[in-house]
């Protein structure tokens, strides 16, 4: 997975780039581990939360883009 989409699921997401979980956590999003999260797309955690999906998409492929992954 090149980049990181707001239709990626927060478990593609930790799958292949675990380092994402501190930026989750920080904004609110405490249940990584939970089984319906897992499913969840980040427009749809971002939604939940009352987030900006694209801005978090910027934010994860910049952390991911830093990492050099």
């Amino acid at each position: 997975m090149a980049e990181i989409s707001k239709n990626t699921t927060i478990g593609e997401l930790l799958m292949v780039f675990p380092e994402a979980a501190p930026i989750l956590m920080e904004i609110g999003m405490h249940c990584l581990g939970c089984p319906s999260a897992q499913g969840e797309t980040l427009e749809e955690a971002a939604m939940v939360h009352g987030l900006d999906a694209e801005l978090l998409v910027e934010k994860i492929n910049a952390a991911k883009k830093a990492a050099g992954k």
